[in-house]
Order: C-alpha cells, then structure tokens, then sequence
C-alpha cells in the first residue's frame, strides 16, 4: 500500500513538473481586441515581444475592425480593447463595458490614389473637398465598409462634404475588409482609398497607388486602450491586462512604440496622457 502511495506520489509530483511550465505560460496570456492597423503595420510584431521579455504576459491579438473589436469586448471575449475611434471608445465607457479610456497614440489618416489622379484632387489640404471632387469625377472609390474606425472616419467626411454614398453607386466599392486587403483592391481597380499612414507604409503592393492628400487637422487619428470591466466579466484578467495597459503609457512603453519605424520614418506618435 504505501510502495503504491508512494508511485501515485511521483506520478503526481512528474504530472507537475511537465505541465507546469504550460500552466503557467497559459495563465500568463491575455487576449487583445484590437483594430487591424496595429496589427497590419507591424506594431504588434515589434512592441509585443519586448513586453513579453519585460513581463512574461504574452498577448494573443484578435484583429478586427474597431467596431468588431469593440463588440468582442462587449460580449467579455477579450481582456483589453486597442482601438481608434474615439467616440465608440467613449460609448463602450458609459454602457459600463469599461471604466476607464486610455489614450496611447497617434498617427493620421491620408487620402491614397492613382498617380494619374482623374478627381485632379493632389495636393489638397482639406479631405472633404478631395470627396466631393471624386463624388463629382465618379472615380472608383474603396471603402472598407467594415465598421472599422477607419470605415467611421470615412463616413465622418463623407458627411461633412454633404455627400452619402452608397454601394448602388457604381464608382463606390465597398469591400467589407480590413485596411490591407481594401488598399490590395484599390491597387488592383486603380481607384481612391482612404488609409491609416500605418498600414501604408508598411504596405508593399502600391502599383500606381500614391498619396494625394494628406495634413488635414481632421485626419488626426487617435488610439485609445481599455480595460474590459471585470465587474461584468470576472474571468477578465484584471491585473495582467492593466500590466499591458500601464506599460503601453509608461514611459518605456511610449519609447517602444516612438522608436518603431519603417525606411526611418515613425508610424506611431505615443501621447499617453500622464
């Protein structure tokens, strides 16, 4: 009896020894809902395993657009949200899906076209002059048409140039895709696209595709984090997910995302707020 206790002994304290490690790599995870420009860009690949080597938390990302990434934490199968529209971020706060927004960066959006640019709108300032120029040329516009927050963006000049366009239009193509694959379709039909700078500079299939309009104060472009409400949902990881989010706007973390680059030019402009 007791040889018996003693082999079920080992076998348990073996069984603990070789699973242990996975156990605790699998408690140290958080999932992140995030939009497909931190992803597409690169940032992830490059800020993800310096934060990993600094914690040991490894993230996994789900990239969706922002309105998708928002309802994955609104049904609690995230820990955290990184996204970029803000006024969706300020509502997913007062449903109470989170208690707290915390901006992180920015960059901006650019109007991208064919070089030899048929809506003549290159070298404009304003993007909401540049849509009316292409609503009146009926060039081929691509919209991701996604709920993403560059889809909301996008709908948010449309609006301001006095313009609602719509699928049955035949210059408006809506692909119901994130940035990379849209800007892949507006390289291929040769037509106007609305981007994150991100996503185009780490993007390598431009064709004639170039931009034309950029600089507008209203393509400023803000991404915010948060915590999803363990309040709501208990199995959140709470702590390991504020790790995340702390260390995006402590000082390391804002250098991290600064010092990410594509052919020397920065991508991200960290402006957590202290």
């Amino acid at each position: 009896m007791k040889k018996s206790i003693r082999n079920l002994l080992l076998a348990t304290l073996t069984a603990i020894a070789l699973n242990g490690p996975q156990a605790f790599a699998q408690e140290k995870s958080i999932v992140v809902s995030s939009t497909t420009s931190t992803e597409q860009s690169g940032l992830f690949n490059y800020i993800l395993p310096i934060f990993k080597m600094k914690t040991g938390i490894e993230v996994k990302v789900v990239a969706v657009g922002t309105g998708q990434a928002l309802d994955i934490g609104r049904r609690g199968d995230a820990d955290v949200v990184f996204v970029h529209d803000k006024p969706a971020e300020e509502k997913f706060v007062e449903e109470g899906f989170s208690t707290k927004r915390y901006e992180v960066m920015y960059n901006d959006f650019i109007l991208i076209g064919p070089k030899s640019d048929p809506a003549k709108i290159a070298g404009g300032k304003d993007i909401q002059v540049a849509l009316q120029k292409i609503s009146a040329a009926q060039t081929p516009f691509i919209s991701r048409a996604d709920k993403s927050g560059t889809h909301a963006a996008e709908l948010r000049y449309w609006k301001g140039a006095g313009i609602a366009p719509s699928s049955s239009q035949p210059w408006y193509k809506e692909t119901g895709s994130g940035m990379g694959p849209a800007l892949n379709t507006a390289s291929a039909m040769n037509g106007y696209i609305l981007a994150d700078r991100g996503t185009w500079l780490s993007f390598k299939n431009r064709g004639d595709l170039v931009i034309l309009v950029q600089g507008d104060p209203k393509l400023f472009n803000q991404y915010g984090v948060m915590l999803v409400n363990p309040a709501k949902f208990p199995h959140v990881k709470k702590v390991q997910g504020q790790e995340f989010i702390d260390w995006l706007i402590s000082k390391n973390g804002q250098d991290v995302i600064a010092s990410y680059k594509i052919d020397g030019e920065q991508l991200f402009f960290p402006n957590a707020k202290k």
